[in-house]
C-alpha cells in the first residue's frame, strides 16, 4: 500500500471508525496526488484539540480536525506528509448538529485534512472553492453527498 496511515487513538468511549476506513478515506484523497506518503491521524479529546488549537492557531476552542504537515529537513527522506489531529467529541457533535450520518462527516474530516497536508488551503474565496469542490468530488467517489448543503 502505498500509503501508510499510523492511527492514535488517546480517547475512550467514542465510536469510531475502523482502521480499514480511515485508509480508504486517505487513499481517497492521495490517489493521483503522490505515490508514496505516510500520515499520523490521533483521535484526541477535546481538552487536547483545545490546547493544540490555542497553541497553534491562537483559537481557546476545541475544533474538528488539525492539520500539521511536516518538511522533512535538507538530506532526510521521508514519505511523511503530516500529522492529523481529529477531535471525536467535535465530529459526533457536529454530525448530529448538521443531521449527517457520523461516518460521512467522519470521511469529510479525514479528506479535509489531508488536503491541508498536501497544501490546499481555504483562506481566501477561490482557494475556498477550489479546495470545496475536490472534497465534494473525493466524497463523491464513496458515494458521499455534498457536506456543504444545507440538510
Amino acid at each position: 500500500m502505498p500509503f501508510d496511515v499510523d492511527i492514535q487513538i488517546a480517547v475512550e468511549d467514542q465510536v469510531l471508525p475502523d482502521e480499514a476506513a480511515f485508509q480508504r478515506w486517505v487513499n481517497t484523497a492521495l490517489s493521483g496526488r503522490l505515490e508514496q506518503a505516510e500520515v499520523c491521524i490521533r483521535i484526541v479529546s477535546p481538552e487536547e484539540s483545545r490546547e493544540l488549537n490555542l497553541t497553534w492557531r491562537g483559537q481557546d476552542k476545541p475544533t474538528n480536525v488539525l492539520s500539521f504537515p511536516f518538511e522533512a529537513p535538507p538530506g532526510i527522506e521521508t514519505h511523511l506528509i503530516g500529522d492529523l489531529a481529529i477531535c471525536a467529541k467535535v465530529v459526533a457533535a457536529e454530525a448530529e448538529e448538521q443531521q449527517k450520518q457520523l461516518a460521512a462527516h467522519w470521511a469529510h474530516m479525514v479528506i479535509h485534512g489531508v488536503l491541508h497536508l498536501i497544501g490546499f488551503d481555504h483562506i481566501n474565496d477561490d482557494d475556498a472553492e477550489a479546495m470545496e469542490a475536490l472534497e465534494v468530488s473525493l466524497l463523491a467517489q464513496l458515494d458521499i453527498s455534498n457536506p456543504y448543503l444545507s440538510a
